[in-house]
């Protein structure tokens, strides 16, 4: 695994030890970003099932100010804080030790909405649908912004999950990827 583009790319990062974590491919990570990108001018991202931090890492490399990443898991939060180290992006990081839920709460509470989120959480406990849910109901997410959510290809994610609509989707072996914004950005793209 390595930062594709931007200001840290070709950086090698740590993937967390273990079965328990399944990063995502530099390919399926190179296809997110063409979707959605490449490259940003500021703004704030989520990486909520932060893993080894690589989609937050790879934003953070291509024009994101600031990325909070989160992982229930204690080795993949260790991974992280060293491949933001690795990466010299500390400065702009903030990693917690959280299960999603609950830090989607503490989110609420700050105040915060995002320009990216990305949700990559294990393919045997999806909650996608009840996650999207969440971050439409207290408006988590920009309105110029995007939820990138990486699942099984086996999974049906709904069309519409409030203002929330699914935008791209794209099918990479047992990997999907599907990206929602805002219904209304629709109508003029």
């Amino acid at each position: 695994m390595r930062v594709i583009s931007g200001k840290c790319k070709g950086r090698r990062l740590q993937a967390v030890p273990g079965m328990s974590t399944r990063p995502t491919t530099d390919k399926v990570k190179e296809a997110i970003f063409n979707m959605i990108g490449p490259y940003f001018s500021g703004g704030m991202g989520l990486d909520l099932f932060g893993g080894s931090g690589g989609l937050g890492i790879e934003a953070l490399s291509r024009g994101l100010d600031r990325v909070i990443f989160v992982d229930h898991d204690a080795k993949a939060v260790q991974t992280i804080k060293k491949n933001v180290e690795t990466c010299r992006l500390s400065e702009q990081a903030e990693i917690y030790r959280n299960d999603a839920e609950r830090a989607l709460k503490a989110i609420v509470k700050r105040g915060l909405r995002f320009h990216l989120i990305f949700l990559d959480p294990p393919y045997k406990e999806q909650k996608l649908q009840s996650i999207l849910s969440f971050i439409d109901e207290h408006g988590l997410l920009e309105e110029d912004g995007a939820v990138v959510a990486e699942h099984s290809s086996e999974m049906d994610l709904a069309e519409h999950i409030g203002r929330l609509v699914k935008w791209k989707h794209e099918v990479y072996g047992i990997t999907a990827i599907s990206i929602y914004r805002y219904t209304d950005l629709e109508k003029g793209e």
